[in-house]
């Protein structure tokens, strides 16, 4: 794997606080001021959202490489991660996110390496590594 990689993005306004966001060989998605700012918009991905998701799909996709590495075998993973907006001294900042993973395993051992393996993911998140949003995780392993 190369040490370098460029992402590319490209958002076009649509209309009122509205745009297009894209990126070769990915959909489109619409994107938009968030409801709770003038002329903001229901039911429409946010910067605020997609920022909060990043973490949250990082800490997924890290977990997911971790597992397979490890030969952890589990029933599911899905999360809930919620980012915080706050007023600052220098105006408004995402201070906080906060990613609550839920993974369900097989038996009681496999439990306990799942955590170590969910706590490493947030360790070596390169998103969240990469913000200087505080970012800290809630596991939650079940045996099922």
């Amino acid at each position: 794997m190369s040490e370098h990689h460029v992402y590319t993005t490209h958002v076009e306004w649509t209309k009122q606080r509205k745009g297009a966001l894209s990126s070769a060989f990915l959909p489109t998605i619409e994107v938009a001021t968030p409801p709770n700012f003038p002329g903001g918009h229901e039911g429409i991905w946010s910067p605020e959202h997609l920022y909060t998701a990043s973490a949250e799909i990082c800490l997924m996709t890290t977990f997911l490489s971790l597992a397979e590495r490890a030969g952890l075998g589990f029933k599911s993973y899905k999360s809930d991660a919620e980012g915080t907006l706050e007023k600052v001294e220098k105006g408004l900042q995402m201070t906080r996110i906060h990613i609550r993973p839920t993974v369900v395993v097989d038996d009681e051992p496999t439990k306990e390496q799942t955590i170590g393996l969910l706590q490493k993911a947030e360790k070596y998140c390169l998103i969240s590594n990469s913000m200087k949003t505080v970012v800290s995780i809630e596991p939650n392993v079940l045996v099922g």
